[in-house]
């Protein structure tokens, strides 16, 4: 039996481990179907240390591959569902990707991008409920998800290792980085490991006890707050696609116990009519933890206000996890704070000579674990050294200071990146394809304040001389931007200037373009 799912199959074998909008999957059945999932990859062929992508909704079979992962020593790239071809075929090539697994909802996309050339080296195209006629059916590399599962043994796999997920996010260049911790996989650990790393969410939620996951899998805060608690025995209740209403139903339903929420998800539940809320029952929920983005105070003091002070906010990042926690009762007394560290991670406040300050200046916030743990940037050793002060202490970019008290608190930010529903947005990938429009002297893309997402990409263009700049021209741009760009990394505003300005050495000046519209509005990440 495989070690991360064996206890709970015995113990509850018949107990939902898993519930999305096709299925339930016990533990028993869970338990097997990792056997036979490891099992059926290896004999196609896949090697531990070997890099799989995966282009799965929130479904059951996200889970299931992960859990072969973990046993098979294969690491796993989420992707971004809502990524173009030329972005995922960019991601098979970085991340040497040697199969990809990929639901028939977003098969056209990732058909387009192995038929590019960066897709030549992926050995294995596996679909999740792809039909025949679908064209990446007829990709010689197919294999279907559930012929793999059933041609393979449910015999337990000799030789587990330990595997894991190797998250990509936004790096300097404007194209995104796999960042590599200790359980991307290819080592010589064993599942073993996971558990203890998971045995540390017990701090944060009740495990066991039963996740509604509304965030997208892809993301790595939706997959610790929810596959690390699954590995102590807790089950997961997912929803693809997140809304509110129905989200909240889901909770009572089936007695969920956490959710991680990002601030927009937040105020769409405050949106939601009285009598929805009035309806909802929550006696099950425990905790609500969120991060990922800024959250205006009066959504936050609204859900306090509706759920009591079971709201919990963290501050980390995909490189670091989670770094600092603040409870709704600390929130109230200091609210703009994101909370104290964790015991495990000490912060290193470093001026611009990068010599430690005292408690209460500002400098660029450095962190280190105390655990030993540390990651690096795949195929980019510069970037990694960049993001060091040394070994093991590392930097998000962010500026703050830690007040008498030890809470944290961030003020400003180094880098550029853009924060909107909680995904990070990097303004060099944009600007790079709205450059070369015929139409575009010079380009560049800020994060602008936003009732909803917390801020919102905004493109800020020097036509060419003689081109008329008007709203036909702002939507050809835009358009633009999406054949070549996820949706949401389009801007949802244009405005023309007649001038970038720049340094000497060609760096655009943002903090003068931002400043007008952040006028009266604290940014923050």
């Amino acid at each position: 039996m495989a070690v991360l799912t064996s206890d709970h199959a015995r113990q509850r074998g018949e107990v939902a481990a898993l519930i999305d909008e096709f299925r339930e999957v016990t533990w028993s059945q869970l338990d097997e179907r990792v056997n036979r999932l490891v099992n059926g990859l290896r004999a196609l062929g896949l090697k531990t240390g070997d890099t799989v992508a995966v282009i799965v909704g929130n479904h059951c079979e996200f889970f299931e591959l992960a859990m072969a992962c973990a046993h098979g020593g294969w690491t796993y790239v989420p992707v971004n569902w809502h990524w173009v071809a030329d972005e995922l075929a960019y991601v098979f090539a970085d991340a040497d990707a040697r199969a990809v697994f990929v639901d028939e909802r977003f098969a056209d996309a990732c058909t387009a991008a192995l038929r590019d050339d960066r897709g030549r080296d992926v050995n294995h195209v596996i679909g999740i409920r792809c039909a025949p006629d679908t064209s990446i059916a007829t990709d010689p590399r197919f294999h279907a998800y559930e012929d793999v599962i059933s041609g393979a043994s449910s015999a337990e796999p000799a030789d587990q290792v330990l595997g894991g997920p190797m998250f990509y996010t936004s790096g300097t260049t404007g194209r995104p980085k796999g960042v590599r911790g200790m359980l991307s996989g290819g080592s010589s650990m064993t599942p073993d490991i996971m558990k203890l790393v998971a045995a540390g969410f017990s701090n944060f939620l009740p495990i066991p006890g039963r996740t509604m996951l509304c965030g997208p899998f892809y993301h790595s805060a939706q997959w610790a707050f929810s596959y690390l608690p699954m590995i102590g025995g807790s089950s997961v209740v997912m929803q693809h696609k997140f809304d509110s209403a129905s989200m909240l139903a889901l909770i009572d339903r089936h007695g969920c116990t956490n959710v991680h929420l990002v601030p927009t998800q937040m105020k769409r539940m405050l949106d939601l009519s009285d009598d929805v809320k009035s309806g909802f029952r929550g006696e099950s929920l425990v905790t609500v933890w969120h991060g990922a983005a800024p959250c205006p105070p009066a959504v936050k003091r609204g859900l306090i206000d509706w759920m009591g002070p079971k709201i919990t906010e963290y501050y980390g990042s995909t490189e670091g996890s989670i770094i600092s926690t603040i409870t709704s009762t600390e929130w109230l007394a200091k609210g703009g704070s994101v909370g104290k560290p964790l015991e495990t991670v000490e912060v290193i406040v470093v001026d611009d000579d990068q010599q430690r300050v005292s408690p209460g200046s500002e400098g660029t916030l450095y962190f280190r674990n105390k655990m030993g743990t540390d990651f690096t940037y795949h195929n980019d050793e510069g970037k990694t050294a960049a993001a060091h002060l040394e070994p093991g202490v590392f930097t998000t970019g962010d500026v703050g200071y830690l007040d008498a008290d030890g809470y944290l608190w961030l003020s400003d930010r180094k880098i550029d990146m853009i924060i909107s529903g909680g995904v990070n947005i990097y303004p060099a990938e944009i600007e790079g394809v709205l450059a070369v429009h015929p139409a575009v002297e010079d380009v560049a893309v800020i994060g602008v304040p936003d009732e909803e997402f917390g801020e919102s990409v905004k493109a800020l263009v020097q036509v060419k001389e003689g081109v008329l700049a008007d709203d036909s021209l702002a939507s050809s741009l835009v358009a633009h931007c999406r054949e070549l760009l996820a949706g949401y990394k389009a801007p949802r505003s244009v405005d023309f200037v007649g001038h970038i300005p720049r340094t000497g050495t060609g760096k655009i000046q943002k903090a003068p373009l931002r400043a007008p519209y952040w006028e009266g509005h604290r940014r923050r990440i």
